[in-house]
């Protein structure tokens, strides 16, 4: 296993993680993104070479996304009995925590190691319209048997909200390759959150039997998204979060190219997974001069619920002051049989 480090432009850098089989994991400091991904000699993530996009592109490539990550309806939400106002850039709504995101950040470097970055973010009280201040840790390891593990703790002097989520966008043919239409997807759920034309969660948990959203069996991402369900039309695709049964670390979901064969296991300790498959890429230039039109890739972010701050049925993302919050999230890479 080896580490290089190098510079990405006049402020940030590039971490590269190798294994012994050649797997590679890049990464870099601005929004404690995950940059490329190279299995057997394809890279599997959509992300740009420069480093302004990280800045300032749209899409969040790879990018930690917090302090909530998701959407928040109507931007703003009531805790401990105060109204706390967030700024609206999804329409009426919240995203991302609003335009300067931690994707958007320079994040610090709390550790390097030949297998493992971890990045550090310092966020004081009243961030994003946020309470409290949040020390957040990000960090990626590389492990000899082809894993990415994607480790998340924070802490906050009072009482907030907490959902930190990886937007890396999965193309197992090789980003730029064309569409993820024909990947296959299997989704460890057997129920999804419905949610409203403006992508915001209605509230309640339904069977994904007998929907366009039922994934258990495994197939081709592409064969109900032209459905007529209106969720699909409103969103141009998949955009919905599926609750995972169980505790501790388990499968979430499992992508396989159509051309490639790249499997690609996702597993978590978190309560849900998003689909979401590239329904507002729109055609920016990536790594090695690729285009990323719509539906070129495809992120399954592991999650707590969107709007569970709005949603007293949703289980809680408030992380109550002095505690400290953990999450686990595994990508394993292999072939498929």
């Amino acid at each position: 296993m080896s580490i290089q480090i190098e510079s990405f432009g006049e402020r940030a850098r590039l971490f590269t993680l190798e294994n012994s089989s050649g797997t590679r994991l890049v990464l870099t400091d601005i929004g404690a993104s995950a940059v490329s991904l190279v299995w057997r000699g394809t890279d599997i993530l959509l992300g740009w070479e420069d480093p302004d996009r990280y800045f300032n592109g749209e899409g969040c490539h790879g990018a930690t996304i917090g302090r909530v990550a998701n959407r928040v309806a109507d931007s703003r939400f009531v805790l401990n009995g105060k109204t706390y106002e967030l700024v609206r850039n999804d329409g009426k709504n919240n995203l991302h925590s609003g335009p300067y995101g931690y994707h958007r950040r320079l994040w610090q470097t709390a550790e390097t190691l030949a297998d493992r970055v971890v990045f550090f973010m310092d966020s004081p009280d009243g961030d994003q319209g946020y309470p409290g201040r949040l020390r957040l840790w990000a960090g990626y390891t590389l492990t000899e048997d082809d894993r990415v593990v994607l480790d998340c703790r924070a802490e906050a002097d009072a009482d907030t909200p907490v959902n930190i989520v990886n937007h890396a966008y999965f193309n197992l043919n090789g980003q730029g390759s064309g569409d993820i239409l024909g990947h296959r997807l299997k989704i460890y759920a057997d129920t999804f959150t419905p949610s409203t034309a403006d992508l915001i969660p209605e509230g309640d948990i339904r069977p994904v039997e007998g929907t366009p959203f039922d994934f258990r069996a495994g197939h081709a991402i592409g064969e109900a998204i032209n459905d007529s369900d209106p969720r699909l039309i409103s969103a141009h695709g998949y955009d919905l979060n599926f609750p995972v049964p169980g505790e501790g670390l388990r499968p979430a979901a499992e992508l396989t190219g159509d051309i490639s064969g790249i499997r690609l296991t996702v597993m978590t300790d978190l309560p849900a997974v998003q689909l979401y498959t590239g329904n507002f890429l729109s055609g920016e230039k990536g790594k090695g001069g690729a285009v990323y039109p719509r539906h070129s890739g495809v992120c399954l972010e592991t999650q707590r619920f969107p709007n569970a701050l709005n949603e007293p049925r949703f289980p809680s993302m408030i992380l109550r002051a002095g505690e400290t919050l953990s999450s686990r999230t595994v990508w394993a890479l292999s072939r498929a049989e």
